[in-house]
């Protein structure tokens, strides 16, 4: 039994707008970004060593231990909290797709980083000023530490958080095809068009109004991606989209109890996909 816990919950980008490529290989981003009340499982105990175990459906399919980013966080943690911190024995339990345009390894890290926070051995993690620093370890960790609907700019490290109630009671409903698609072959697709910034209005206008750039080309390297955004718009959702790289796609819904008849429907006759429906968190 470990003594803490954390839920790394899936990241969605509910509109994900790209700006420009920066000259060190990153992009401008403006992205409405929300949680679903669901993720990962990561705990920690105290331990001699530090060491890091993984388990769940997606197991697999995580990279080496040693470059994953929980111990990257860990690491990095430590080095600004002066190497005060004891050696932990960590397990991830792996509930979320990778590669999937869920921030699954951030938010990980964010996981981690919060269960150290409250433990004080990292005080200064919601300190604004630290996301630069956040940044460097994935441009999603800052906003996955926060985990509540917000507008990321910049690479992720400028976070402003969404203030009114419009996603309050807003369900969403998760499908991956069982596709991997890496973020920078996406990218790389993109068209370099500078298509405008986000829409104004409140948080679940901008999710209707907005769009997201590298659905285009994520759909032509991955084609299965368009039959889940087909299957989805014939659910007649608020809203349905790819979220950050793909291959994920979500649908929104003002009725938790459709959201959930959908996410049942789509789990019958695709078996093999992997389907989510929950709640945005608040």
């Amino acid at each position: 039994m470990f003594a803490h816990s954390e839920c790394a919950y899936a990241k969605i980008n509910l509109a994900l707008h790209v700006r420009s490529r920066r000259d060190d290989g990153y992009h401008e981003l403006e992205s409405l970004v929300a949680f679903l009340d669901s993720g990962d499982t990561l705990s920690i105990d105290n331990a001699e060593e530090d060491s890091l175990t993984v388990d769940g459906d997606f197991a697999e399919l995580v990279g080496n231990a040693d470059d994953n980013l929980v111990l990257r966080a860990l690491r990095w943690a430590r080095e600004n909290n002066n190497g005060s911190m004891p050696p932990y024995a960590i397990k991830l339990s792996k509930h979320l797709p990778v590669a999937a345009g869920l921030g699954g390894g951030s938010a990980d890290a964010a996981a981690l980083l919060r269960i150290l926070s409250r433990q004080g051995q990292f005080f200064s993690l919601y300190d604004t000023d630290q996301f630069d620093h956040l940044a460097t370890l994935g441009a999603d960790v800052p906003a996955c530490v926060i985990s509540r609907p917000l507008i990321m700019r910049g690479i992720g490290e400028q976070i402003e958080e969404v203030a009114d109630e419009s996603l309050a009671n807003i369900s969403a409903v998760l499908v991956n095809p069982g596709v991997p698609v890496p973020t920078g072959p996406v990218f790389k697709a993109w068209d370099g068009v500078d298509r405008g910034a986000l829409p104004g209005g409140s948080a679940l206008d901008i999710a209707i109004i907005g769009r997201n750039d590298l659905q285009s080309p994520a759909i032509a390297l991955c084609p299965i991606i368009g039959d889940v955004l087909a299957m989805l718009d014939n659910s007649s959702p608020v809203v349905a989209r790819m979220s950050g790289s793909g291959a994920t796609c979500f649908a929104l819904y003002d009725d938790p109890e459709k959201a959930g008849a959908v996410a049942d429907a789509i789990g019958d006759k695709q078996p093999g996909w992997w389907v989510q429906a929950g709640s945005l968190l608040r």
